[in-house]
């Protein structure tokens, strides 16, 4: 049965961690229509406390959790719509948290997305945003005080709009990268990071399709210790799968059959095989899709099951502790999320529903209360904040608290920002140009938010250390000017200001990895507008080597076959991306924007990244 949690105006973003240190996961959810977050304690049996709201800035929408002030206490960044601003929010007292701290981006950014990272190895958490108005990515350095520098911004390209964004080592080269999704281009582009806050060009990847990029998940399908990307798109009933080279470039994707408009994807173990399983929400069918691994990169036909009506993100985790993966799934029109316990045989009970905000767009999980029981944050668009539902252990979970964004969250993302072992919570706010920060106080509630300044229309956020300090960094797209933001962490709960990289039209969702395999962090975003991905590879300066592919040069890639005597699509290897926080850590993302294809359609053929 359906546990359903209140939360505020339009949850956007969600994100877990433990805010109160009882070893049980908490929930924080970004509620857009009130410009708060909202922060559910977990009991650690699968239910949560009502929410405890916090005030963000306008419209937040993703968010993220981690330790931004080096107090071992998870804190809360999240992106304020409205203000182009990002908020961090400290962690001080037993679950509560500080009054937001903002940091503003540029205007008209409307940051859509924040991930954290430490982007320079200096050991403390920076911050990255997609200003989807200013077209660009920021990135955002932190301070050993849980404050942060200026945004340091790098193009995705005109009318990119950067949606969304990921954080991985794509090349393998031991530095964190960033994966940016182009709502304007339809591209998604990647930064490789150079490991000290700083990103080589983008590198934009097209897709050949009609269809705007949804969403995109990372993990290692094939069990060969290498990672595939998957890829959802908007209006289409497909999902595609693409392998990444040790390089940072990818293979051509295969193709999977889903009912009508896929909205998110998340990965787990589902029928204890120790293969990687795929779970996709299926925004008009009221269901979510379960794709069994075969563990080659293959999957099998999709099972479905009910959930409430517009489910637009899905996260993975283990709620009532009985060593199997569950899904819990944001319902953006019942403003409800679903919770489908596992059997651990690759089927699920029926959903129980929790009341969140208003328009539910993202999910995340975390305990937040450390009571070892994982907990839900949920993203409220509508609400201008994040829902809380702290979790009891056993499948359930306490009525959501909620906390202000102030903002229309898009996306949370969670992360330990000030480095004292307490998860914190990442808003973006689409409406602001800023993510939203909320400290945790490791016993379910946070501190007040502190709002960073993004590009425009910040949709979505990730997570990752991109300059190698230790630190995490926070990366969000931004969807109206074209862009993704890097917001480099001080591990204080404190971030640089954003540095702002350009990327595709109108990106989307942004993955960081290592792409080129030469340990520092890319990341990869998708453009909506533009027939290719961007990737942006790290470097030893804050800065990015762009590369595009494109329709235009896709005859060279001919001579990439015959120089690398590439003749079988076989040949070509998987990597296995870090999920973060957990093996059970998917990122999640709002109802319209989500992940973008990783290689234009080229049959037969591979999709290695060519130099534009």
């Amino acid at each position: 049965m359906q546990m359903i949690y209140l939360t505020g105006d339009r949850p956007l973003g969600l994100a877990a961690g433990d805010f109160n240190n009882d070893t049980r996961l908490d929930i924080v959810v970004s509620n857009a229509g009130n410009n708060t977050i909202g922060v559910f304690l977990g009991y650690g049996n699968g239910s949560f406390a009502s929410q405890k709201t916090y005030s963000t800035g306008a419209y937040p929408s993703t968010l993220a959790v981690n330790d931004f002030n080096n107090d071992t206490r998870p804190d809360i960044v999240v992106t304020n719509y409205y203000d182009d601003t990002v908020g961090v929010l400290l962690r001080y007292d037993r679950g509560a948290m500080k009054n937001e701290i903002t940091f503003t981006s540029s205007t008209g950014a409307h940051l859509r997305s924040v991930a954290v990272f430490d982007f320079n190895d200096d050991s403390i958490l920076d911050i990255a945003v997609a200003n989807y108005g200013t077209n660009n990515l920021g990135v955002i350095l932190g301070y050993e005080n849980g404050t942060f520098g200026t945004e340091i911004m790098f193009s995705t390209g005109l009318k990119s709009h950067p949606c969304s964004i990921a954080i991985n080592d794509f090349n393998k080269d031991g530095q964190v990268d960033i994966a940016v999704v182009n709502r304007g281009t339809k591209s998604l582009s990647t930064f490789l990071g150079k490991g000290n806050g700083t990103f080589e060009s983008q590198v934009n990847y097209s897709t050949s399709f009609d269809f705007v990029p949804l969403a995109v998940g990372v993990g290692d399908f094939n069990s060969d210790g290498h990672s595939e990307i998957v890829v959802a798109y908007d209006d289409t009933d497909n999902l595609d799968v693409f392998v990444i080279y040790d390089t940072g470039d990818f293979s051509p994707r295969t193709t999977y059959s889903t009912d009508h408009w896929p909205t998110s994807i998340a990965f787990g173990d589902f029928n204890n095989d120790t293969r990687l399983d795929m779970v996709v929400t299926m925004e008009y069918y009221k269901n979510v899709a379960v794709y069994l691994g075969y563990g080659n990169g293959s999957f099998s036909n999709q099972m479905t099951y009910l959930v409430a009506n517009g489910p637009s993100s899905v996260a993975v985790g283990d709620f009532n502790n009985d060593a199997r993966s569950d899904i819990v799934v944001a319902n953006y029109l019942e403003n409800t999320v679903s919770v489908l316990l596992g059997y651990g045989n690759g089927s699920f009970a029926r959903q129980k529903t929790f009341s969140v905000g208003f328009k539910p767009s993202s999910v995340a999980i975390g305990d937040f209360n450390n009571d070892s029981r994982l907990d839900i944050v949920v993203a409220n668009f509508d609400s201008k904040s994040i829902s809380l539902l702290l979790g009891y252990g056993n499948g359930s979970f306490a009525s959501q608290t909620k906390y202000s964004t102030g903002s229309r969250s898009f996306s949370v993302v969670v992360g330990d920002f000030n480095n004292d072992s307490r998860l914190d919570i990442v808003v973006a706010n689409f409406d602001s140009k800023s993510i939203s920060l909320l400290l945790g106080y490791g016993n379910g509630s946070f501190a007040r938010q502190v709002k960073y300044s993004t590009g425009t229309a910040p949709i979505f956020v990730a997570v990752g250390d991109v300059n190698n300090d230790s630190r995490l960094d926070i990366i969000v797209t931004n969807r109206d000017d074209n862009t993704t933001s890097v917001l480099l962490g001080y591990g204080n709960g404190s971030f640089a200001n954003q540095t702002i990289y350009s990327t595709g039209n109108s990106p989307l969702y942004v993955a960081v990895g290592d792409l080129n395999n030469d340990t520092q962090l890319d990341i990869v975003t998708t453009a909506m507008d533009n027939d290719y991905l961007v990737i942006q590879n790290g470097c030893e300066r804050v800065s990015w080597v762009i590369k595009m592919l494109t329709k235009e040069n896709i005859d060279s890639l001919e001579q990439f076959f015959q120089h690398n005597n590439i003749r079988e699509i076989n040949e070509i290897e998987s990597i296995a991306a870090h999920l973060n926080i957990s093996h059970y850590y998917v990122r999640t993302w709002f109802r319209y924007r989500f992940f973008e294809g990783l290689a234009r359609r080229h049959r037969r053929r591979y999709m290695p990244l060519i130099a534009a």
